[in-house]
Order: C-alpha cells, then sequence, then structure tokens
C-alpha cells in the first residue's frame, strides 16, 4: 500500500511538473508571438526580413541587426536610423521603446536604465545593418546587460541568435 502511495504522489508531482513546464512554453511562445506582432509599434523595419543578433562580452555585449538578403537596402536605413535613435535614447538611459515591446518589467532594464551614466554606447553602421555596444566596468550593469540580451533572445524567439 505504501508503495502505491508514493507512486500516485509521484505521478501527481510529475503531473504538475509537466503541467508547469507546457505553461511556461507556451507563455514563452505567446510572448514570442506578442513581441513579433507589436515589433512595428517600436521598430521600423520588417522583423520578417532582419535578424537580432546579441553576443554577450566580458564588458557587456554587442546588439547587432542585420538584413536576411543584402540587396534589401531599404532595410538597412531603416535599421540604421533605427539603431542609432535606439543608441542615443539609451545614453539618456532611456529605455522606453524595448520597455513598450517587451514590459517595463523586462530583466535589467531597471538597471541600465539608473546605471546609464556607467555604460558607453556606441552605434556602428554595418554593411547589412548596424550595432550598438555596450560597455561598462560596473559588474551590476555588465550582469544587468547579459539579463536583458537574454530576455530578449527569448522574447524574440526565431527573429534572434546569440552569437
Amino acid at each position: 500500500m505504501a508503495e502505491h502511495s508514493r507512486l500516485l504522489q509521484h505521478l501527481r508531482l510529475s503531473a504538475v511538473f509537466l503541467l508547469a513546464f507546457g505553461c511556461s512554453v507556451a507563455s514563452a511562445q505567446i510572448k514570442q508571438e506578442s513581441v513579433h506582432h507589436m515589433a512595428h509599434m517600436v521598430m521600423p523595419f520588417d522583423l520578417a526580413k532582419t535578424t537580432h543578433v546579441f553576443r554577450m562580452t566580458e564588458s557587456g555585449g554587442v546588439e547587432r541587426v542585420v538584413v536576411k538578403d543584402a540587396s534589401a537596402k531599404d532595410q538597412v536605413a531603416l535599421i540604421r536610423r533605427h539603431l542609432q535613435h535606439e543608441a542615443d535614447a539609451f545614453r539618456r538611459g532611456d529605455y522606453s521603446d524595448p520597455a513598450a515591446l517587451h514590459g517595463a518589467t523586462m530583466p535589467g532594464l531597471k538597471d541600465l536604465q539608473a546605471g546609464a551614466a556607467k555604460i558607453k554606447i556606441a552605434y556602428s553602421a554595418l554593411p547589412t545593418g548596424a550595432e550598438i555596444t555596450f560597455d561598462t566596468a560596473d559588474l551590476h550593469l555588465l550582469t544587468a546587460i547579459h539579463r536583458w540580451f537574454g530576455a530578449q533572445l527569448s522574447e524574440h524567439g526565431a527573429d534572434a541568435m546569440s552569437e
């Protein structure tokens, strides 16, 4: 009887785990779909024609947006304009665009806003898009950058990749 009771308890715990895992996966998929469909409200370029690339570094990270088709010059121009605008805003601690798309409680966001003066942010045009480089000597802000990149990777889904 005790063996039967343990088996039932194990099955219940397994069912709870599978339900929680399934809800987590479903929740992530819903968030990815939401970000993909709302992206045009924040980003002027076509998300389906571009890829966000996130590279975490020892001093921060690099966020790059590039076109999938190098001949899409209109998209390259839109990417450059948008990332230049974002870099300027980030230098001021203005992360309102990512907050509008991903939510104000996005991991790392509040720390990046508060610590903007301690983060060096640089914009660079690329042949197929543009990138923003984040550098800091502050370990707390480094962690915030990495958490923020991780959240974006998760929420952009197939529209993003890590490097």
